[in-house]
């Protein structure tokens, strides 16, 4: 049977254009792009192709902007912690929010240790941060401001624009991590005003293990790795060329179907709204329906446990998430769930449905069918859960 894939978030399939380009790569067998031979030249060209398609899918001034990392996570460490260390004589403060990804928390939890101070900032009950609480919290020792563009669990969008126009007036440096909405919605850099960004292949249909950060020309940042000079100086290592080559051709593949992708995501989210009451009762959608990603709805469904109904939903072929990826595993309610209200009973009942361009309107429905049933059973042996007559 056919497995029914509403975990998107988590990691997107291959497209099959991606694949094909990384089998050729392979079938090429190219060398190392730092090598002065034609085989490295070769390869070399390569890798600077694959530079210009994310750097236009970013909307980047020039290739030069994009530096190749081995994923989301590095990308957010590699701004927030070389920020830091190569600004620390100019301040030692750094804004952030209480909804980010575990990799700025305890990026920041790392330079809190080296003596540096973190603000984290309340968001609303939409999980969406308010800029003048922003610039609030600044003062004249921020060196940095880091809000996440799309949130992985709820989908929620910043008002990234009205950060960046606060932090460019104060000249202090600005990051966002976009990894969850670069490649599935229009994102241009220039618009939006970020000194860096980070971002994830496998965002966009591509390979896992590969990812990129966004440097504005002359944003003062320190290398995360050290070693050779890879990447103009910035990325230390021998480059991912497989990868990166797959990268590439997932950003043309993304900046070609944009509008349709995101036409045929939005049909599926309104699906999924609006059938959704037709087969659960008292649920709670976490989802903002104004700002938020196309492809992510999050529903914590009352008197009964999300991880429960994700094993039932896997017996059934049926893959969603109950919260990050990086996450799973820990037994505390989420931090973002916690953060925009929801008590600890009702965070605990939350699925994560992420969708793609492979999925259809019929696998909503078999989703929805599946839920219903899943629900009742599980609220018949609820202790918390009162039958309605």
């Amino acid at each position: 049977m056919k497995i029914i894939n509403l975990d998107h978030i988590s990691s997107k399939p291959l497209i099959p254009e991606v694949k094909q380009a990384m089998i050729d790569a392979i079938n090429n067998d190219y060398a190392n792009p730092s090598s002065q031979h034609k085989k490295g030249e070769q390869a070399a060209d390569a890798l600077a192709k694959a530079r210009e398609s994310v750097a236009g899918l970013l909307h980047a001034k020039t290739p030069k902007e994009i530096v190749f990392t081995s994923g989301g996570t590095e990308s957010v460490n590699h701004a927030i912690k070389g920020v830091a260390w190569a600004n620390a004589e100019k301040g030692k403060h750094i804004i952030t929010t209480n909804i980010e990804h575990n990799s700025v928390i305890r990026s920041c939890k790392r330079l809190k240790s080296q003596g540096f101070t973190i603000t984290s900032v309340s968001v609303d009950d939409k999980g969406r941060v308010d800029p003048a609480d922003i610039a609030k919290a600044i003062t004249d020792d921020t060196i940095l401001v880091s809000v996440m563009h799309a949130n992985n669990e709820t989908g929620t969008l910043q008002p990234i624009e009205e950060i960046a126009k606060i932090t460019r007036e104060k000249k202090i440096i600005f990051h966002t991590d976009a990894v969850d909405s670069v490649g599935v919605m229009p994102f241009d850099v220039q618009k939006m005003g970020a000194d860096l960004v980070s971002f994830a292949a496998n965002t966009f249909y591509g390979p896992t293990g590969i990812g990129g950060l966004y440097i504005r020309r002359g944003t003062m940042i320190w290398p995360l790795l050290d070693g050779g000079v890879q990447e103009a100086s910035k990325r230390a290592g021998t480059e991912n060329l497989l990868g990166i080559i797959g990268m590439g051709v997932a950003a043309d593949q993304a900046r070609q179907h944009m509008n349709s992708r995101l036409v045929h995501l939005e049909k599926l989210k309104s699906k999924l709204i609006t059938e959704l009451p037709n087969h659960i009762d008292e649920y709670i959608i976490n989802t903002p329906l104004d700002y938020s990603l196309p492809n992510l709805v999050s529903v914590s469904v009352k008197y009964i446990e999300g991880e429960s109904v994700m094993l039932m939903l896997d017996d059934e072929d049926i893959a969603v998430s109950t919260r990050s990826a990086c996450a799973t595993g820990s037994l505390r309610a989420s931090h973002v769930l916690m953060s925009i209200g929801l008590d600890h009973a009702d965070a605990q009942g939350t699925l994560v449905i992420c969708y793609g361009v492979d999925n259809t309107e019929e696998d909503i429905t078999k989703f929805l069918g599946a839920l219903q049933n899943i629900v009742v059973t599980l609220r018949d042996i609820s202790p918390l859960y009162v039958k309605k007559h």
